[in-house]
């Protein structure tokens, strides 16, 4: 070939040359764009020989980006007011290209050697240690960096800024740097203690070395995602980052540590082990997102994160019902269809399903193979199946030990063959699982969660001692398509009312049968949501489980009963049972008092309340209400204003408060003015407590003079690690002008960090006053919004999203697909638009079916 063709954007090249190893000179080299595929070619002057090694040398400019991603500007202010700037990159998935020309592919990994020149004053940072450097002038320093181990484009990274640091060496000898801005080094403790505990976490886990000498942390004033594992330097947002034990809540002590473990799971899934497309990225995201509880469980117990995997689980499932979801593994190509990859289902439904498999193979299985798999593929790029076909190698030996089960005829009393050649042992204990007498195969099961998108709805009925099974799609949507030709390997798991050990039945066929010892008065399956998968019971089976939770909800444990409730409201969604057999299940939620449960009745309850709002004619939104808080006022009344309690009962006030107030249950609201009142008499200096602040600012915020002393405490350094919080509150204003302004700023990105845009605007879209600003001001700027967060991005889904997702009229939906129609195609085209126009068409046909029923029950059961 006489070609060489590289990735390179926004980049200007001023020459090229082409060298053969060997040869005295370099070859000029003429350069061709092509803009649109993001690609330059090198001509050579003579064809290049393959086999031969080539230098090529390439000269080009560019400027620092403006927006997120490539090598960009940040900007701060310091305590005294002072602006600075710094410079930081985000390359995944493809701003590489930005910075340099190269080939911005995962699979094409290559040693990367790095030299940045930079002013005295400023510090440079990259994926490894600096080697020397060298002064040029008395105004310029010359970085080398150590060549980097072999590696993605996309994890390269560098840093130029002025920050501070703080170090601590890992039990194995790595050296851990956290970096911030100088003002905010003493809030960087928290998260250097976390990172080396995970760091040494995951070299014993593992059973393979960090291969780099240092991690770094750096928290960056300007960053879109949440953070970025880039070998060797970790960036996060600040919020992220950076916990303040005075003033930081347990919430914020949660999502630093989650995100953390995050990074550094990557170091292995992802960085050592990279996808080898993007199709894939599942294997990064889903693997990260599920290592983050492995590995938070063991280092901090006290967190207790096993409460809310389940969450992630049920988010997953709200995009994945729907038509424009996609299977976790799903062909992409172009730049805008691979960042529509980081959504839900590549990270959420990941981890959910890798969990389940945990469930079903054992962890020590799971461990075992995904050791092996890191081991095997080190430093290089890997598909699905190369994971599957080693966790099908790694279930042999466990196999052979637990299924050596002999099948006796039906009758006999120890063991009791199941339908389709299963056996069971009667004396299972709970981790002992049930197969087929060969080999598990693991591929054939995980496709089926991989490949196809999508989850099935199991229909339970119980005849007698005898169960019946029968796996379907679920499907929300109004002309659905069928759920034909959909079979999934499912993993069984279900406990009754004569026992709580846990039993296992692995389900590969449209229907089966399984039966009981002895008939029972309920069964519940999917013990503990562990499986991805949604439950309904026939006949009575509904009434005996809502009886059960009357009785001794106890009985069950509280993911158990976070998960009936979730199934329960899924299930009216398609029309399989009524609105007020949901309703009936949620009246025990006055007896709960598990965050979980709460939680998600909040979760299932609260949107069906902000449809009514929005369309209430007769006062049963109202209605709706006051039913809520009647079934969680006895859990509001008994919070303490403080921070007292588990990390779990602080995360339960902080929900519960902030609810209670917006929702103005009035014991709160006063409560809340109180602490606001002497907090602005204190001009801001008394103490609040870190997890009812939200609640007291919110309350603050409906008078114009508090949201006014908000906004100027929001603008201080000092209230920085409050900035959410603040933000929440100032958007829950009933004025339109402040509402107006403060999007206007966001987008500005002076006073309100353009970062934090995609969430107000979603917290102005969700209040009565700025549903129809918040639509208005995403038509208006669309361009400027794509410009600035990308087409395709996670943010821009955020905003589509969030600013539709509680429209229930045909008059919005054509509102909707009219000016989603009329941008250029690959707008149209987005899948948080499909996403879009689903959630409101299943909104209008949710309460054209339910908004009467609703309010009958509200009235029969008047309170």
């Amino acid at each position: 070939t006489s070609a060489v063709v590289l990735h390179s954007k926004r980049l200007h090249i001023t020459g090229a040359a082409i060298e053969a190893g060997g040869a005295r000179s370099a070859q000029k080299a003429r350069v061709l764009e092509h803009q649109a595929f993001e690609q330059v070619a090198l001509l050579a002057a003579e064809p290049l020989q393959a086999g031969q090694h080539y230098t090529l040398s390439i000269q080009y400019f560019a400027n620092l980006s403006e927006s997120f991603h490539g090598f960009y500007k940040s900007i701060y202010r310091t305590q005294e007011g002072e602006l600075r700037v710094l410079a930081a990159t985000q390359f995944e998935p493809t701003a590489a290209r930005m910075a340099f020309p190269c080939f911005d592919e995962p699979a094409f990994k290559a040693r990367f050697s790095i030299t940045i020149r930079r002013e005295p004053k400023h510090l440079a940072l990259s994926n490894m240690p600096v080697v020397k450097s060298v002064t040029i002038t008395p105004c310029l320093v010359e970085d080398h960096f150590d060549t980097t181990v072999k590696m993605s484009t996309y994890l390269v990274a560098f840093i130029v800024s002025d920050f501070k640091s703080i170090s601590k060496i890992t039990s194995h000898g790595v050296k851990v740097s956290v970096y911030t801005v100088p003002d905010k080094i003493n809030q960087a403790h928290y998260a250097l203690d976390a990172a080396v505990k995970l760091l040494d976490f995951y070299e014993d886990y593992f059973s393979i070395p960090y291969p780099l000498p240092k991690q770094d942390l750096a928290a960056i004033p300007d960053f879109q995602s949440g953070a970025m594992e880039n070998w060797g330097l970790t960036t996060y947002q600040e919020s992220a980052l950076l916990y303040d034990p005075e003033k930081s809540s347990a919430s914020s002590k949660l999502w630093v540590t989650m995100t953390i473990a995050h990074e550094l799971a990557h170091q292995w899934f992802g960085n050592l082990v990279t996808m080898e497309w993007w199709d894939d990225l599942w294997l990064n995201e889903g693997f990260a997102m599920f290592m983050e509880f492995v590995s938070v469980s063991v280092t901090h117990p006290e967190l207790r994160v096993e409460d809310y995997f389940l969450r992630r689980c049920f988010d997953a499932i709200e995009v994945d019902s729907l038509n424009s979801s996609h299977p976790i593994s799903t062909p992409v190509e172009d730049p805008a269809q691979i960042l529509e990859m980081f959504d839900n289902v590549s990270y959420k439904k990941g981890s959910c399903i890798l969990n389940m498999l945990r469930d079903y193979l054992t962890a020590d299985v799971l461990k075992a193979g995904l050791v092996q798999y890191l081991q095997k593929y080190s430093y290089q790029n890997t598909k699905n199946e190369d994971l599957w076909n080693i966790m099908t190698n790694a279930s042999i030996p466990y196999s052979l030990m637990f299924f050596n089960f002999i099948c006796p005829t039906v009758g006999s009393d120890k063991n009791e063959l199941q339908g389709g050649g299963f056996c069971r042992s009667q004396q299972s204990s709970s981790n002992a699982h049930w197969t087929k007498g060969e080999t598990l195969d693991v591929r054939a099961m995980m496709d089926t969660w991989t490949l196809q998108k999508g989850f099935p709805l199991v229909t339970v009925t119980v005849r007698g001692k005898n169960v019946h099974l029968q796996q379907e799609r679920y499907m929300k949507g109004v002309n659905s398509p069928s759920s034909t030709g959909y079979l999934w390997h499912i993993p069984l798991t279900y406990i009754t009312s004569k026992s709580d050990t846990v039993q296992r039945f692995l389900m590969t066929t449209k229907a089966d049968v399984i039966i009981l010892p002895e008939e029972v008065e309920w069964v519940k399956f999917n013990v503990d949501m562990n499986g991805y998968y949604i439950v309904h019971y026939e006949d009575d089976g509904w009434d005996r489980l809502i009886n059960v939770l009357k009785e001794n909800h106890t009985v069950i444990s509280s993911n158990d009963r976070a998960s009936l409730i979730n199934n329960v409201f899924q299930l009216v969604s398609i029309n399989k049972l009524s609105i007020s057999k949901a309703f009936d299940l949620t009246l025990y939620l006055k007896h709960e008092r598990q965050i979980m449960p709460v939680l998600q009745g909040m979760n299932e309850l609260i949107p069906i309340y902000r449809l009514m709002e929005r369309r209430d004619m007769d006062g049963t939104a109202k209605q709706l209400k006051e039913y809520i808080i009647h079934l969680f006022k006895d859990l509001i009344d008994r919070q303490s204003w403080s921070d007292e309690g588990s990390a779990s009962e602080r995360l339960l006030r902080h929900s519960l408060l902030l609810f209670a107030c917006v929702h103005r249950y009035q014991p709160c609201v006063d409560k809340a003015k109180g602490y606001f009142t002497e907090w602005q008499k204190s001009n801001g200096t008394l103490s609040l407590p870190a997890d009812v602040k939200t609640a007291v600012y919110a309350v603050g915020a409906q008078t114009s003079e508090g949201w006014d002393f908000l906004l100027s405490k929001y603008r201080l350094h000092l209230f920085n690690v409050e900035r959410e919080n603040i933000e929440l509150a100032l958007s829950l204003s009933r004025s339109k002008d402040k509402l107006q302004w403060l999007m206007d700023q966001g987008l500005r990105g002076d006073i309100i960090r353009t970062q934090d845009l995609p969430h107000i605007i979603v917290f102005v879209a969700k209040t009565p006053s700025g549903c129809h600003l918040a639509w208005t001001f995403l038509k208006e700027n669309w361009e400027k919004v794509v410009e600035k967060f990308e087409l395709g991005s996670n943010s821009v889904a955020t905003i589509v999203t969030g600013v539709t997702s509680r429209y229930s009229t045909r008059s919005q939906l054509a509102q909707v697909k009219e000016f989603f129609s009329s941008l250029e195609e690959k707008s149209a085209r987005l899948r948080c638009v499909q996403q879009a126009v689903e959630t409101i068409e299943d909104n209008i046909q949710w309460m054209d079916r339910n908004s009467e029923k609703v309010k009958t029950w509200l009235q029969n059961n008047q309170l």
